[in-house]
Order: C-alpha cells, then structure tokens, then sequence
C-alpha cells in the first residue's frame, strides 16, 4: 500500500516529496485555520483507490459535550445532499417509472402556470429551470421550520420565470425540494423510505439520516458561528433558514459513510453507467457573476459541480453551506482520487484551502 502511494505521489507532484512531506504541507493548509483543539473543527480525507492520502480531525463537534470531531462525526452536508436526490431520480428513470424529459405538470397538476409544462426535470436537477426562489421571508417561523412541501408552495400561483427554461444558470434550492414529492409520487414510496432503502441501503450506508427536529442522530455534530463578541454559538436547526429541507439539503452523514458513497457512485451501485454519465456532464456553464457555484471552466451536471480546467483531469465536486456547516466533496474521477472536507465552522475560504491542497497533489484548479 505504501509503495502504491509513494507510486502515485511520484505521479502528479510537480516535485518530488515523501508522503510525510506531503502531510506536512497539507497540515499546513488547514492548521492555519484549526489552531485551536477547543474550537469548531473539521474532517479531512484524500484517498486514491484504497490508499490514503491524507487523513486528520481537528477540534471539537460540540461545544457543549466538547466531544472531538472524528471520521464518525456526522456532519449536516447542506447542498452535498443534492446529489442523493438526483440519483433517487435517475433510479426511477433506470426503472422507467419516470423520464428525466417529464415536465412538472405531470407531477404537480396543482401548479397553475402553463410555463409548468415546459419546465423537465432535466431543468430542475441542473438548475436550469428559470423558477425564482420566491419563497415568503415575512414569517419567521416558515424560514425556520418549514418543510420540503411547505417550502414550495409558492409555485402553485407562480407567475413569472426569470429565464427561459434551459438558457441560463440560476441556482435555487426549491426546485431541487420538488424532488421530495415527485420521489413519492412516481414510486410509491414515502421519499425518507425510498432514499434508505435505494439509495443509502444500496451503498452501505449505516448512519446518515435526514434531519428531524425530534430524531437522534448518533455522533452529531453541531454548526457553529461566532457572535458579536467573538464567541462560538451553534447555528443550525433553530438558527439559519430552511434547514429541515430534505431533498436539497438536511442529509447528516459521516466521513466513513461518504467514503462508501463515492464507491457506490465508481462502481455504479447505485446507478447505470449511463447515469453516471449524464450526472458528471456539464449541461450549462456558470457565469462569472453567478451567485454560487462560479469557478472557471465549471458547469453544472445533475447534482454536481463539473470542472474541466485545459490540461487538467476532470473535477467532480459539490460545496454544501447551512449554518455553521461548510462542506466540501469531491473527486477525481479518472485518478479515482476522493476528498472530503466537513467543517463545523463558516469562517473560512473554502475553495481556496481545497485549491491549495490540490496544488500540493500537483493539480491545478
């Protein structure tokens, strides 16, 4: 294992370093940040095929019980969670249950605007759609706690579209909350069933869970912001808006548990190749000015960020932001290389840390 390591270290470093070398300037990166063993932490994991890379835990998951952050650790994901749900799609479509060309009018006959039937699912899962988010932000209950149904409700009298479907990058978070229902509705099956059994069950997946206000999460770890005066106070469910969402974003889930997603996803057990196909292609590109999700030569698949920088290996990947939590997940897929970064803090330049560890690993985005 080490020979295959030092193997592909030799690869794609630009110079030659031994892998403690190599550890030594990642724990540079993300020691600049996590100084402090008392503070908010984080997970960090790089493998290549079997071997890893790179592995560390820093600081705490809850400052309460002051329990360390581990592999273990159950991180709310936020926006990584997308991807799930677009898998749960992509299965019903293998099954024929559904055709990711459907319009929404078939699923959601309630929703009163003729533009309905021009909006696919293709459009939603590649944030294409033209929706607006015009969720209500008057009632503060509603922002705190409101549900997949609940949250898009406003669809059903929606009047206007910001774009022609399919011509622009816009991305929005309740046209992936549609998912939810249409999951239910072409199987069957309630969505948290269908994802445990289908989609989890099918890779291995023993402790994520979606998030309910009155369920227990084992290992939980906590987001976390600091006030006015400079100390940590959580901010998750309670605190930041439209976290119990499922579909789009209240999947917790662990480093132990992603690693064996990612092998799922590689070895197409949970989906076709076929699906894995359209799922890493890059359907629209993100302009610079986008809200979210900009870097250069980066698209938008069905749940994935697709980056194909000249000279370059394709980069796979999804950020994932609620609360305290900010989450990094992605992949190389042609070296078959994985890295996760779970955060329990927001404080810090995210894709700027990942860029430089991927420099380090000799790549350059």
């Amino acid at each position: 294992m080490v020979m295959a390591l030092l193997a592909f270290v030799t690869a794609i470093q630009a110079q030659m370093m031994n892998k403690d070398e190599m550890t030594k300037r990642i724990d540079e990166v993300f020691g600049a940040v996590y100084n402090n063993p008392k503070e908010p932490g984080a997970a960090v994991l790089i493998m290549q095929g079997s071997d890893t890379i790179y592995s560390r835990c820093f600081g705490v998951a809850d400052m309460v019980t002051k329990a360390p952050v581990t592999f273990e650790s159950n991180f709310c994901i936020a926006s990584v969670s997308k991807q799930f749900s677009a898998v749960a799609l992509m299965q019903l479509a293998e099954q024929g249950l559904l055709s990711l060309n459907d319009p929404l009018s078939k699923f959601f006959p309630e929703f009163q605007a003729s533009f309905f039937n021009d909006i696919t699912l293709h459009h939603i899962m590649s944030h294409t759609s033209g929706i607006p988010d015009a969720r209500p932000r008057n009632d503060r209950n509603f922002v705190l706690y409101s549900t997949d149904v609940n949250s898009v409700q406003y669809m059903r009298t929606l009047d206007h579209l910001n774009f022609q479907p399919g011509t622009q990058y816009e991305y929005i978070n309740p046209t992936f909350q549609l998912i939810y229902q249409i999951v239910e509705r072409a199987s069957g099956i309630p969505f948290e069933a269908y994802m445990h059994e289908n989609v989890f069950g099918k890779a291995g997946m023993q402790t994520c869970r979606y998030f309910e206000p009155d369920r227990d999460i084992a290992h939980l770890a906590h987001g976390y912001e600091r006030d006015d005066k400079g100390r940590w106070q959580e901010y998750d469910y309670g605190e930041e808006s439209f976290f119990a969402t499922k579909a789009d974003g209240a999947l917790y889930c662990s480093i132990n548990d992603f690693v064996k997603w990612e092998r799922a996803l590689r070895d197409n057990t949970v989906w076709t190749a076929s699906s894995k196909r359209l799922a890493y292609n890059p359907w629209i590109q993100i302009p610079a000015d986008a809200e979210y999700g900009y870097q250069p030569h980066t698209g938008y698949g069905y749940g994935f960020f697709v980056q194909d920088m000249p000279n370059q290996p394709t980069h796979v990947y999804h950020l994932g932001d609620n609360g305290g939590f900010t989450i990094y997940a992605g992949k190389i897929p042609e070296r078959d290389l994985i890295f996760l970064f779970f955060s329990t803090r927001p404080d810090i330049d995210r894709l700027a840390m990942v860029n430089n560890v991927y420099r380090i690993l000799g790549f350059s985005f």
